[in-house]
């Protein structure tokens, strides 16, 4: 799920378990999926659902979610955030409508919830295998604990590895933390061991955390995305870079966002706004031929418990029923 972005983490550097080998092994060449594959980021944890706590999304409302994905949105692949607690049926569901999957096993600081996770991570690669056309060790782990758990990554990555699942491979995070948090970009020490490097790139957290880039307003988003694309590309020369999250939110109505550092306000959420950066980002992006993926499908309640009002805010689809989806995207190209 997308937490906060945030550049001020404390970064305490504790190694568990992180086969040092495996960092400097090389990596087998892999087919990867088409390049200017667009996706959405789907999660069925809509309504009163939480993913924290309660009972989990079932087989029926998972069915009418990816019913409605067909039927109002031109994306036939989705990303998905975990493979536990029902989540493991998503496949089959999007197998049976011909969408593919980039699929995020979910890390974070539990261990023995990572290595369920990873089992049937596992379990869902070998048994899905035209389906799931790509597979992530994580997303944001380093995002929401800074170094604490790279060993986590890295076990898994080596799990998928030593089971020879045929999907490319890679641990999701922002641009930054691919960046090894440092301007100008410089690789980190996942480099060697991914076989696809997945980026997720927010001008909206940015204008709120970032003294970096302090306002990229929305008509300027697509723009900033393929420039942080493009940063990390040079970074990782011979390995396919994709963004895995970009997006806009379009609530609470008039919002804005204000940059810690500066004061400024920039960045206003708005249905206009939401639709400007995901048209003018897919149609940047489908032209360089890049891979990229919509944050995201649903709007999900329980964010706002995390990222304030505005974390609710993040579908291009309603999250209460009936689950209807934004009017600009029947004019997106399919």
């Amino acid at each position: 799920m997308k937490s906060p972005f945030t550049f001020c983490l404390s970064c305490c550097v504790l190694f568990w378990g992180v086969a040092f080998s495996a960092w400097s092994a090389p990596v087998a060449p892999v087919k990867t999926s088409d390049p200017t594959q667009q996706c959405l980021a789907f999660s069925p944890y809509v309504d009163k659902l939480n993913p924290n706590f309660g009972p989990s999304p079932s087989r029926e409302l998972i069915d009418t979610l990816l019913d409605k994905i067909v039927a109002e949105t031109p994306f036939r692949c989705i990303m998905t955030y975990g493979v536990v607690n029902g989540l493991e049926y998503t496949f089959a569901a999007a197998e049976a409508r011909n969408i593919k999957v980039v699929a995020i096993i979910w890390l974070d600081n539990d261990v023995a919830v990572n290595s369920q996770s990873i089992r049937s991570g596992i379990e869902v690669a070998r048994a899905f295998p035209e389906t799931i056309v790509k597979l992530s060790c994580g997303s944001e782990v380093r995002t929401r604990n800074g170094y604490a758990f790279d060993g986590e990554i890295s076990r898994c990555i080596t799990a998928l590895r030593e089971a020879k699942v045929k999907q490319p491979i890679t641990t999701i995070d922002t641009w930054w933390e691919w960046c090894d948090r440092k301007r100008p970009c410089k690789p980190t020490s996942f480099a060697q061991q991914v076989d696809w490097i997945g980026i997720n790139v927010f001008p909206w957290w940015e204008n709120r955390h970032a003294d970096l880039f302090k306002c990229t307003p929305a008509d300027q988003a697509a723009a900033f995305h393929l420039a942080r694309y493009n940063d990390v590309q040079k970074t990782y020369p011979g390995k396919p870079v994709a963004i895995t999250e970009f997006g806009w939110p379009h609530g609470p109505r008039g919002m804005t966002v204000k940059n810690q550092h500066t004061g400024k306000n920039c960045g206003l959420a708005s249905p206009k706004d939401q639709a400007l950066v995901v048209q003018s980002t897919l149609k940047l992006m489908q032209q360089k031929k890049h891979a990229v993926t919509v944050f995201e499908a649903f709007d999900e309640a329980w964010k706002a418990s995390k990222e304030a009002d505005v974390g609710a805010f993040w579908g291009v689809c309603s999250g209460t029923a009936p689950y209807s989806c934004a009017k600009f995207l029947a004019h997106l190209p399919k």
